[in-house]
This record gives C-alpha cells, sequence and structure tokens, in this order.
C-alpha cells in the first residue's frame, strides 16, 4: 500500500532501528536513513534505506540530505526524525529552512538547547516542583576550591553532552561514579584538558541496583497537548565505559501519580514531539528522582511498540492525518530485552525472575533488533555477535562495579 508519507531517520543505532521497525510494522513502509559510520543496527537492514554520511552531524551536509530525500519524494510528507541529541537539535535549528514538503515534529532550537542543557534543565525542574539528585553545578574556574553539600560517592556529568561528545579523551565515560573526592577532583581535570568549555553537574549518588531506575516516554501532539505516557520498569543496564546507563532490559508498568508532574510540565512549556526521561527511584525518601529530559524517542522507545503502542502511528495520526489523538496512559505488560536471557537472569535481581519468565511464557516478550521482516544475513549474523558480547562486556564491567 502506498503512503502519503517517507521517514527520514538520522543516526544508526538502535533507536533508528527501533523506530523503522515501528514505522514497518504499522504501514510496511521502509524508512531512509543517514549514518556516521557503515556499522550499526541499522546498516545492512532491508527495512532502511540506509546512506552513509561521514559528515552528518554538520549543519550544512544535515540540510542537504533533507533536500535530497524531499527531492526524492517530492509528492510525500517527508518525516524529519532525530535519533540522538545533536540530530534534534540540528532538526531544531534547521527545520525552518526544510523544503516545504518536510516536517520536524521538534520544538524550537531555542527550547532544545533549554532542555537538553542538564543545568538549566534542572532549573525547570526546581520551578515545576520536579525532584531531582542534590545537584551541584561546577564551573572550570572554580578548580579544586568548592564545597558539596552531600557525601561521596558522586555521579559526574557534563552539563551539555553534545559538547562534550566533541572533546574526546582517554577514558571518558558518560557518567562518571566518583568514589571520593580525590577521583572527583581527578576526573573534572581531564575534562576540561580535553577543551570541554561547559559546566559539569556533581550530583548525589542515589543508592539502589539498575532495577530502581524507570524510563518515562511521552508523546504531545501538534497543539502541545500530551497525548500518550508510558513508563518502563528498568531491570538492568549496560555498565560498559560509553553505554553507562543504556538499558538492556525493561518491563512495562503502569504510570505512577508522579507524570501528573510531568504532564503539566511538557504542556506549560508547550512542548511538541517525543520526551523521554531517566528516572531512580530513591529508596531513602520515597520519591523518583528525575536525571534528565530527552527531546526525542529514547533509544529504548521499543519497549513502547512492542507493549502494543506503535510509536509511528502517534506521528503519523498528529502530524500527517491530522487526527484528535486520545490521551492514553499505556498499562500493557511487555518485557523488552537486548541481552542474552543467561545474561537477564544472571544479573537481574531475583525478585523479578518469576515475572520475566510469565511474560516470556505468555510471547509478551520483544527483540528490538531481530525482526522477522528483516532477514538480511550479515545484518542478523552481526547482531548474533553483538548479543554474544554481552557476557564479556557484563562479566569484565558489572561485577568489577558491583
Amino acid at each position: 500500500m502506498e503512503h502519503n508519507f517517507q521517514p527520514l531517520l538520522f543516526g544508526g543505532d538502535i533507536n533508528v532501528y527501533s523506530v523503522a521497525r515501528a514505522f514497518h510494522e504499522a504501514y510496511g513502509v521502509r524508512s531512509v536513513c543517514y549514518g556516521k559510520f557503515a556499522s550499526g543496527p541499522a546498516y545492512g537492514s532491508t527495512i532502511i534505506d540506509y546512506r552513509v554520511c561521514p559528515d552528518n552531524e554538520d549543519a550544512a551536509a544535515f540540510r542537504k540530505n533533507v533536500a535530497q530525500v524531499a527531492g526524492e519524494f517530492p509528492d510525500k510528507t517527508v518525516l524529519v526524525i532525530g535519533c540522538g541529541d545533536s540530530y534534534v537539535k540540528l532538526a531544531a535549528e534547521n527545520k525552518d529552512q526544510f523544503p516545504e514538503n518536510c516536517l520536524a515534529a521538534t520544538v524550537s532550537g531555542e527550547l532544545i538547547n533549554t532542555l537538553i542543557h542538564k543545568e538549566k534543565f534542572y532549573a525547570l525542574c526546581d520551578r515545576y516542583g520536579i525532584d531531582h539528585p542534590d545537584t551541584f553545578i561546577y564551573r572550570q574556574e572554580m578548580g579544586h576550591d568548592f564545597t558539596l553539600p552531600f557525601q561521596p560517592p558522586y555521579i559526574c556529568k557534563p552539563a551539555n553532552g553534545v559538547a562534550y561528545w566533541e572533546h574526546p579523551f582517554p577514558g571518558n565515560e558518560k557518567v562518571f561514579i566518583c568514589r571520593d573526592r580525590q577521583h572527583l577532583e581527578s576526573v573534572l581535570d581531564k575534562v576540561y584538558a580535553s577543551g570541554y568549555p561547559d559546566s559539569m553537574i556533581i550530583q548525589d549518588f542515589i543508592p539502589g541496583d539498575d532495577s530502581y531506575m524507570r524510563v518515562l516516554t511521552n508523546y504531545s501532539d501538534r497543539n502541545g497537548k500530551v497525548k500518550f505516557m508510558c513508563l518502563g520498569h528498568v531491570l538492568l543496564e549496560e555498565h560498559t565505559p560509553h553505554g553507562s546507563g543504556n538499558h538492556a532490559v525493561i518491563l512495562n508498568e503502569p504510570c505512577g501519580d508522579f507524570v501528573e508532574k510531568i504532564q503539566a510540565f511538557l504542556e506549560d512549556i508547550g512542548y511538541v514531539g517525543f520526551s523521554n526521561f531517566d528516572i531512580k527511584y530513591d529508596q531513602r525518601d520515597g520519591k523518583y528522582k528525575f536525571f534528565e529530559i530527552n527531546c526525542r524517542q529514547g533509544r529504548s522507545n521499543y519497549y513502547v511498540t512492542g507493549a502494543g503502542y506503535n510509536l509511528a502511528r502517534l506521528l503519523v495520526e498528529d502530524r500527517v492525518e491530522g487526527k484528535d489523538l486520545p490521551f492514553v496512559l499505556a498499562d500493557k505488560p511487555s518485557l523488552w530485552r537486548v541481552v542474552p536471557r543467561k545474561v537477564a537472569f544472571r544479573y537481574i535481581v531475583s525478585e523479578y525472575h518469576p515475572r520475566m519468565r510469565a511474560l516470556m511464557r505468555q510471547g509478551k516478550e520483544v527483540r528490538p533488533l531481530f525482526y522477522d521482516q528483516d532477514k538480511a544475513l550479515m545484518r542478523t549474523l552481526r547482531m548474533e555477535k553483538n548479543l554474544l558480547g554481552h557476557f564479556q562486556k557484563f562479566k569484565t564491567y558489572y561485577e568489577r562495579k558491583a
């Protein structure tokens, strides 16, 4: 069946593949995708027209790629979807220069740059009464002369993630867990020696294993009204230096009361499109603490589609078909997994094992990277190899950190 839209995705990771799979499942559509490398889950897929562009994160190249696809599909609405922070930022900042048949369901570049900057995001949390970990904003000129209002271990991370990854250095991690003050100062020195220009976030470490984490995915329609919210209970995360915090196993759960604050916050700031929050339950005070907002669907977004709420349909029905979407608080149980079953059961606390087994028996388990309509042999072999690689990754990093 022919459709009047064409998905155009930017990136090459599991986020891209999950979104492309959602479009293919719902509409049978093959997405166009620009990625920086001839690798990753999207490369070699039969449901994706994958194009390699090493300069993908350059604004001029980004606009050129959008214009190229718009010209290839002149009679269709080209849905420009960023699947990483840098691409969402580019889409928001350049969408006014896109060809007329292109649509990027994002807020303004100004608002995006406020939200993805963690220092500014935490200031907004304080204004709207959204709980977050105790936070100290560090600036380079402070050197080692500063006093923290909480005790170690400390969480240390960049306020500006896009700028941080533009200044790589040996040992750079997505998030640092610093065991003491000396370790923290060493991390700060390395970060600023790399040329990173912005502030750093130092936070109180919330105790608890991976199963204290949650992920919240939302969709706000063209009028800025939240129409969909889906909570995932993270049971296991990755622990490699660059993958720390990436979800490995998620159990869908009904939304808690705290989502009302998030709905009010998103609607008050006029947010549109997908949003995604990382959260951790703090057993010390019984509160859910928010870490950050991703101004896009998260990399684990297929936990939503796999539970029966196809993300592509939300976007198409709202922005292409102009329908008035009903408000949905997702509540269907499902298990999302990107690691081998043995890894999942070995590293997830045992109290969740019966629930996991029950969902597996009921066929309510989804593996986002393995799709029965995408049988490309070389890609499948690469995905199987990557899957098995988790045995060594968890043995190396998870047990060492335990």
